[in-house]
């Protein structure tokens, strides 16, 4: 694609990687047909290609962003499915993340989007206000047809009916292998999964002592920035990143790690992106060498071999890809790999590319697209007639959990149970969305 950038225009380092992302793009519309958001509404502007036109002519022209510019930019999931698609290498993230950026400088929105917008990045951030929110949306729920905009309609209806006491094992600590030690590792503890669902992170810690890793849960971390990250809040988005990069940075620097490990995909994406977010702070160094050692959960177990099961229980798991893990991150195969080995039957939803339509807080914001690509979704992981669903991010966790008819769990609780964890405390839930428990005859596989 040719551009027009001025030279004064491209020594803004975000407008110059603009500009090489879009002399990348050559117009072939491939990714089209992997676009959710253009398979829902057929709409050229809500394709990747047509957002790169409208990106393109914004930012050339320095211009003010005009409301239609807006919509079909805030529509885009930024699910990557068009990065996995694009023969030309386009990196779409990176441009759609500086147009959010450019949009939330030079846009005015409407009072009540600004507001929401807020309120959802002073609350989604921080574990202890987002467990307040939950418990006046509980409060809220029942008067839910009274309230007119759907996305605070959606909020109430995505909150939880109960949620877990607060895990003292994401506290800042050290976790001692409990086989000779393979590796050390640094734990993300994430924000809003801490608040929603505690069951993971003890999940991981379990599994990594278990395999050999002694985990540490650094002072000083915890939002990885990401949700402020793609609302365009760049200011507030770096200050998190930065708190997480020089509590790493301090682990690395003292007893040192093998890998900063991460169980919420999303939470992945951008942490092994913070050498671009920083590639021109002084902490440039530091954040190249957090996102170099930056891993899934999945990489990791993989890395430490995880055994073969002797005893496969009789389950079948439907796996459900994360956008921020197969896009992303372009992590396909290990999760199916793991949950193999660990002895399960593991099947794969139809068009399993496409994104559920949680993407951070798109589900909220978007509450219509959202559902729909939630219904489909649904329908192509219920077709497998699965026992249980797995999934490797909170987001997508909670989206189809709500309306699955089966347990919905992490892929590391299912591969803790397996190696002699507990049962996932999802899976003998009784609650609306969730199974009945497991017959005894389930039995737990032994690894060797």
């Amino acid at each position: 694609m040719q551009t027009h950038f001025t030279p004064t225009q491209l020594q803004d380092p975000g407008t110059a990687r603009a500009n090489d992302i879009l002399r990348a793009c050559v117009h072939c519309g491939f990714c089209t047909a992997t676009c959710p958001t253009y398979q829902v509404l057929g709409d050229e502007l809500d394709s990747p290609r047509g957002r790169i036109y409208l990106i393109k002519d914004m930012l050339e022209n320095n211009r003010v962003p005009d409301a239609k510019t807006v919509k079909h930019i805030d529509r885009c999931l930024s699910c990557l499915a068009c990065m996995s698609t694009c023969p030309s290498g386009v990196h779409y993230m990176h441009l759609v993340d500086h147009a959010r950026e450019y949009i939330e400088n030079t846009y005015r929105r409407p009072l009540g989007e600004r507001l929401l917008r807020w309120v959802l990045a002073r609350i989604l951030p921080h574990p202890k206000r987002f467990r307040v929110a939950l418990l006046l949306a509980q409060i809220g729920r029942p008067f839910a047809r009274l309230i007119p905009d759907a996305r605070l309609r959606a909020m109430l209806a995505m909150a939880p009916r109960s949620l877990p006491p607060v895990s003292r094992n994401d506290d800042p600590q050290s976790f001692a292998p409990k086989a000779p030690r393979k590796m050390r590792v640094a734990l993300m503890t994430g924000c809003a999964q801490k608040a929603l669902n505690t069951d993971i992170n003890d999940a991981t810690i379990r599994l990594l002592t278990r395999l050999g890793c002694e985990v540490v849960v650094p002072k000083g971390a915890g939002c990885c920035g990401a949700l402020t990250h793609h609302m365009g809040k760049t200011d507030e988005s770096h200050q998190s990143a930065a708190r997480n990069i020089r509590a790493w940075a301090a682990e690395m620097d003292g007893q040192g790690l093998d890998a900063i490990v991460i169980n919420t995909s999303g939470c992945g994406t951008t942490i092994k992106d913070y050498g671009h977010m920083f590639r021109t702070s002084p902490l440039a160094a530091d954040a190249q060498s957090v996102s170099a050692i930056a891993m899934d959960i999945s990489e990791v177990l993989i890395k430490l071999d995880l055994p073969h099961a002797t005893t496969a229980p009789a389950l079948t798991v439907a796996y459900h890809a994360a956008c921020s893990l197969q896009h992303g991150q372009q992590i396909k195969d290990h999760p199916k790999t793991l949950l193999k080995r660990a002895g399960f039957r593991v099947v794969e939803p139809a068009d399993s590319h496409l994104c559920c339509g949680s993407a951070g807080t798109y589900n909220l914001m978007q509450p219509e697209i959202s559902a729909q690509l939630k219904a489909r979704k649904l329908a192509t992981l219920q077709a497998r007639n699965p026992d249980v669903i797995a999934a490797g991010n909170i987001g997508c966790m909670m989206q189809i959990g709500s309306a699955a008819g089966v347990p919905v769990v992490h892929t590391v609780e299912l591969l803790d149970w397996a190696t002699g964890g507990p049962v996932p405390p999802a899976m003998g839930a009784t609650q609306p969305g969730h199974a009945p428990s497991l017959p005894s005859a389930m039995a737990v596989p032994i690894l060797r």
